[in-house]
């Protein structure tokens, strides 16, 4: 108890939450939610336009990551409150309307992934064990998340480890059975260089980092649980760093086992390509054992989503950015409870558009925004002075940061751009009845006291 009421003054904190995450449950956290469900069917596409070489757009679009990861890690360790980038924008920007927004686009990428998973969940991964219906079984399930939500953030990080060594093992026997199958003489090690014939392997790469770039998606979200983080000056930046390159080395040695054990051809044609993979090395794997394990990484990148989106919430209430209501704390649970329960049940209501692909691009591009937003504040904050130390990264890193989203921005659809404008364009329209509604509430105060 002596550490926990000592670290905030520390660090900066000052916080109602409760300090409960530790240096490992960190790592874990990160790494739960960049692996998530997608690597189960990413090779595949990635084969499209890399052929075998597969490992290339997955270095690349780690590299890329690692750029913006930079800009969080000074950031985060600097100002160490939940709400993340929104909390950054405030303070570097001053405009009450961009820090809303870039904390919205969080809310919205956010929300909606869950949306998605949670009906990714309820789909074919939960069809081979029992016949539900997906919507109501996505809304049962997001309810069920939000329960262990709002128990607390010990409970679902424990949860979390649990869910994230399911995840990994899932990867592990991949790349074993493939080493079984070089250890009897099979498989062709020659494929992880072959790029298509008619491919320009340099373009081809970055075209693919795009997809790729994807898998790494979801570091940013620790940002948002950094208020209940144990000396985040310290442990912050080794768990992010430290979590990408686990990510990134997991990554890669599942792309190249993927390319010994199928042609690119037999890879892309397959919706379950690692299923694919290990049922070519001949190691008798039953397939129920992957569906199960594609379940468990669904619920870990829902259950990791929503605490992310109820700490953007809490923070954003906290900056008087949304209404106070969404502020408030269970008082024994020390979760942000109200906050939990608002973005569960948008969530539930996603589920109903059913448009899950358009939804999932259109959390890319918003996000985009956001690292855009956050490399540039660690610039402009560079001449906000605090007490306490903290990580700082070179300049040069949220420079290229920034060049980076914006090469990635260029790949997006017209579609994509005019449904996140959509997006944006509700967030304007909420942020101004939330100002509204505190200046009714301001001058209704004054009335009454006089």
């Amino acid at each position: 108890m002596t550490s926990d009421t000592a670290a905030p003054p520390q660090d900066g904190t000052g916080s109602k939450l409760k300090q409960a995450i530790t240096g490992p449950l960190l790592f874990l956290f990160i790494l739960g939610d960049v692996l998530g469900a997608g690597i189960y069917a990413l090779m595949g596409t990635l084969s499209k336009d890399v052929g075998g070489a597969l490992w290339a757009p997955l270095v690349l679009a780690l590299l890329l990551a690692l750029l913006t990861a930079g800009s969080y890690a000074e950031l985060v360790t600097k100002y160490p409150k939940a709400g993340g980038a929104a909390v950054f924008a405030e303070r570097a920007y001053k405009v009450p309307l961009v820090s809303f927004l870039v904390g919205f686009s969080m809310l919205a990428a956010g929300v909606t992934s869950a949306a998605g998973l949670s009906l990714a969940f309820a789909g074919d991964y939960l069809g081979t064990f029992i016949d539900v219906p997906p919507v109501p079984a996505a809304i049962v399930f997001l309810a069920l998340v939000a329960c262990l939500n709002a128990r607390g953030i010990s409970d679902s990080l424990r949860s979390n480890v649990v869910m994230t060594i399911i995840e990994l093992s899932g990867l592990v026997i991949v790349i074993v059975t493939v080493a079984v199958m070089m250890g009897g003489g099979g498989g062709d090690v020659s494929r992880v260089g072959a790029f298509p014939a008619e491919a320009n392997p340099a373009l081809a790469t970055l075209s693919a980092a795009i997809v790729a770039y994807y898998s790494f998606v979801g570091f940013e979200t620790s940002a948002n649980v950094a208020e209940e983080v144990r000396e985040p000056r310290k442990v912050y930046p080794r768990a992010l760093f430290g979590s990408l390159a686990a990510a990134g080395v997991v990554y890669v040695l599942v792309a190249l086992a993927s390319s010994i054990a199928l042609p690119a051809s037999k890879l892309s044609d397959s919706s379950g390509p690692l299923l694919a993979v290990v049922a070519a090395t001949g190691v008798p794997i039953p397939d129920w054992v992957f569906s199960i394990i594609a379940l468990v990484a669904v619920a870990n990148g829902a259950l990791l989503t929503m605490i992310m989106a109820s700490r953007v919430t809490y923070g954003m209430a906290e900056q008087r950015l949304l209404p106070r209501l969404l502020g408030k704390v269970l008082p024994n649970r020390k979760t942000p409870w109200t906050a939990i329960i608002a973005t569960t049940v948008v969530a539930m209501l996603l589920t109903l558009v059913g448009d899950v692909g358009t939804l999932a691009e259109t959390v890319v591009l918003l996000l985009l925004f956001v690292f855009i937003s956050t490399n540039v504040a660690v610039l402009v904050l560079r001449k906000d002075r605090v007490e306490h130390e903290h990580f700082r990264v070179w300049t040069f890193v949220p420079v290229l940061g920034v060049a980076s989203c914006i090469l990635l921005l260029t790949q997006q659809s017209g579609q994509v751009w005019l449904y996140a404008a959509v997006l944006l364009a509700v967030g304007v329209v909420l942020y101004f009845v939330a100002r509204a509604t505190r200046g009714r509430d301001r001058t209704g105060s004054g009335t009454s006291a006089s």
